[in-house]
């Protein structure tokens, strides 16, 4: 489901496999156990005190499809599906407090289309990159009648910076490619092929990893930069995931 590879002190996360890298248990528990991995070792190595960077990408046309709805909606009955998605949703929320308190800086290198909670999963990284001769973000809940959580929003309003482009994200549905995601802010950078992409992140990691910075102080930092929207992701009162029509 992903791979964990170190070029030296930077860790690449990918999801491998030509298909859509849609959110599941399975896929979402392993996308967990290697940034457990990644922990483990920055805090227990006696190398520890190294600055680290993360990438995260995927092989194939998409970067994450968003919640298997498929797997989701398989039972019949009405609160077995409920009680998927809501097991679904806990398990993004704890991937994306991960990310979100990550000790070293993260970096999402989407190499192919990345909708709804996909598109969240890329967000949640410190820096997005993006390849431009394939692929969209796309909050795709209007179109296919579903109730956007209340935690994707509040991710979107911590990471997407004008009211303008929040609209276009969350109340247009609009499919952004690379170059007008720049645009709007919500991407880093654009580049021409999804090899270009990984190349980008790496250098932007090799910055940043020269930079020196310690990755306790630096989670701590983004904990208060980004505490209220972390807030927002612990709080599990609601499991609004795709509204009532699963």
């Amino acid at each position: 489901m992903c791979t964990l590879e170190k070029r030296g002190n930077i860790f690449i996360l990918t999801l491998t496999g030509d298909h859509q890298h849609r959110l599941n248990p399975t896929l979402l528990s392993a996308i967990q156990s290697a940034l457990t991995r990644i922990r483990q070792q920055v805090t227990t190595s006696p190398s520890s005190a190294t600055p680290s960077a993360l990438i995260t990408t995927a092989n194939g046309k998409f970067f994450s499809n968003g919640y298997d709805l498929d797997w989701a909606r398989i039972p019949a009955q009405a609160q077995a599906r409920r009680d998927r998605a809501i097991l679904a949703d806990s398990m993004l929320r704890s991937i994306v407090k991960d990310l979100l308190t990550f000790p070293m800086p993260t970096i999402a290198a989407v190499t192919g289309h990345a909708s709804a909670a996909g598109f969240i999963l890329a967000l949640s990284h410190d820096y997005v990159l993006m390849r431009s001769d394939r692929g969209f973000l796309y909050m795709s809940e209007l179109d296919i009648n579903l109730v956007i959580p209340r935690w994707f929003v509040a991710v979107v309003d911590a990471k997407v910076g004008s009211p303008a482009a929040r609209r276009e994200v969350v109340m247009k549905a609009a499919k952004l490619t690379a170059k007008y995601a720049v645009r709007l802010g919500v991407v880093e950078s654009d580049h021409g092929s999804a090899a270009e992409t990984v190349e980008a992140a790496v250098e932007l990691a090799e910055g940043l990893v020269k930079r020196g910075w310690d990755g306790h102080v630096y989670a701590d930092n983004r904990k208060n930069f980004l505490r209220d929207l972390i807030r927002r992701v612990e709080d599990t009162s609601e499991h609004n995931i795709t509204g009532s029509r699963l």
